[in-house]
């Protein structure tokens, strides 16, 4: 997949959260709060302690974090893993 493939599939899920993997495996965990054509930013989210999104600049701090898109190597939106 390319970056304007998660470009477009990002501005679809704005406002969303989603989980992405970088293309080394990295998870982050956020609500899509921007994209533009070189990064996606993510707003971290609490969730419960489930063991997923720790590590991702910090853990739980606060703003936003940029993704780069062509770094996205797996996208899936959020409502699955949290319920």
């Amino acid at each position: 997949m390319d970056a304007a493939y998660y470009y477009d599939l990002c501005c679809k899920h704005r406002g969303k959260v989603v989980r992405i993997y970088d293309r080394s495996g990295k998870e982050y965990i956020g609500k899509i709060a921007n994209i533009d054509k070189t990064y996606v930013w993510l707003e971290p989210v609490h969730h419960p302690p489930s063991g997923f999104g720790y590590g991702y600049y910090g853990g739980w701090g606060y703003g936003w974090f940029p993704i780069a898109l062509a770094a996205i190597g797996g996208f899936a939106l959020g409502t699955a893993f949290f319920w």
